[in-house]
This record gives structure tokens, C-alpha cells and sequence, in this order.
């Protein structure tokens, strides 16, 4: 399914009981985020994003923090050095990836560039 169509679905609430996605097809969906990659355990995707600087740093947050509470589905949001924001999806409570986390990053790449340029 391309982006556009994870962007435009909605996360659905994931209380465990089902089978997180596989590697094949967390790798499948993973083409269609440019920049993101499995976590080497293969359980979350992650993005790192070299920020101009510490306020563009938090607003960014801001945002993603926004988006992710309209979705019910929360990254791990880690700023370090003033300016260098990773962003990491899992489904802590199947243990892996869902659609969700897909979803959510198709949506954080759909923020507007100048929230997420380091130039």
C-alpha cells in the first residue's frame, strides 16, 4: 500500500492478542517511508533527524506529539546534543510492529519540510 494511503488511515487500538508484523512485511512497508529503518532488533522502526537546532528540535516534537495523540499511538521521541532528534515506533504491547507504527511515521513524513530540514 503506498504512503499516501498510511496517511491517510487511522491507528486502530492494538491491545495485544495478535502477531506483531513480520520482518518480510515490516520490510515491505519500510519502502515506503523514506529514511526509516528496522531497529536491529526487528521489533521498531526508528528516523533520526539532525535539526538546525534546539527550538526547531522541540517544535518538531510539538507536532509529532500532536499527531500522535489524535492517532492514540506514541513514538519514543529521544533529543540528544541540543539537536539530534531520533524517532522510534514500536507496539510495546504486541512486543513488535503493527500497522500503527507505519501509519504514524507516514504521517510524521507528511509534516511539513521546514519542521524536519537540518539545512
Amino acid at each position: 500500500m503506498p504512503i499516501q494511503e498510511l496517511n491517510k488511515q487511522k491507528c486502530r487500538p492494538c491491545e495485544g492478542g495478535q502477531p506483531p508484523l513480520s520482518e518480510a512485511e515490516a520490510l515491505a512497508l519500510l519502502k515506503q517511508l523514506p529514511g526509516w529503518a528496522l531497529s536491529d532488533s526487528k521489533n521498531g522502526i526508528w528516523k533520526a533527524f539532525n535539526m538546525k537546532g534546539f527550538l526547531s528540535a522541540v517544535r518538531l516534537i510539538d507536532v509529532i506529539a500532536r499527531v500522535a495523540e489524535a492517532e492514540d499511538h506514541h513514538p519514543d521521541l529521544h533529543l540528544t546534543g541540543y539537536r539530534n532528534l531520533r524517532i522510534e515506533l514500536s507496539t510495546h504491547s504486541i512486543g513488535g510492529l503493527s500497522q500503527n507504527d507505519f501509519i504514524l511515521a507516514a504521517k510524521i513524513e507528511g509534516l511539513p519540510k521546514e519542521l524536519k530540514l537540518s539545512s
